[in-house]
């Protein structure tokens, strides 16, 4: 009688015995209780999303890549970033400038950073500071071994002095992957069907 109740529901359940002396009626009762709990157990690790359970073997995750950097002086500030999914990080001025009209300066940072093996940082212009003031960035590239003060280098394209503001956000910085090829001397190169054409060799603009 014990195995025919074990199997109707499929599963083979542990069953501990009544109280001696204990009425059919309370033994059915007893292990129809004892059965269902332990159906229900079953079921519900059953129902775990397979994506859901521990890993267990396989491959590890991949981990993300980091962007390091350290302050050079108190006047440094911390690189941040607008949003979750912003290409960049924003670059901080650690001191005060002033650029005259068509005019340039390095904007010193205070900060060094070491970007994950395998980028490259590049330092890109800031919309707003292009479509309010002309502000261009100029020479942006921070390589994978360069540990020394990132400075950004600003030209003014507008008919004003632009003044920076220790704090002030004067450019961002982006990772971008980078291959490192080998360089390899030819006597001559395949020609293709463009050829030499280029400075607006393609269309009208």
């Amino acid at each position: 009688m014990t195995r025919m109740l074990q199997s109707l529901c499929g599963v083979l359940v542990p069953w501990s015995p009544p109280p001696v002396g204990a009425a059919p009626r309370f033994f059915l009762r007893h292990f129809h209780t004892q059965m269902l709990t332990r159906s229900k157990e079953v079921t519900d690790a059953s129902a775990v999303s397979p994506s859901k359970r521990p890993r267990t073997e396989g491959r590890p995750a991949e981990e993300r890549p980091v962007l390091r950097f350290a302050k050079l002086s108190e006047y440094a500030t911390a690189p941040t970033r607008g949003s979750a999914k912003a290409a960049g990080y924003d670059l901080y001025s650690a001191y005060d400038y002033s650029i005259g009209p068509m005019d340039k300066a390095i904007v010193k940072t205070d900060i060094q950073i070491a970007v994950p093996h395998g980028c490259y940082g590049r330092v890109a212009p800031r919309s707003g500071l292009a479509a309010k003031h002309f502000i261009d960035v100029g020479a942006g590239v921070v390589d994978e071994d360069y540990r020394g003060n990132v400075g950004v280098v600003l030209f003014n394209f507008g008919k004003e002095t632009f003044e920076v503001k220790k704090g002030d956000r004067v450019a961002q910085l982006v990772c971008e992957r980078i291959c490192y090829p080998d360089l390899e001397e030819q006597e001559t190169l395949d020609e293709t069907e463009r050829g030499a054409g280029g400075f607006g060799s393609t269309g009208r603009n």
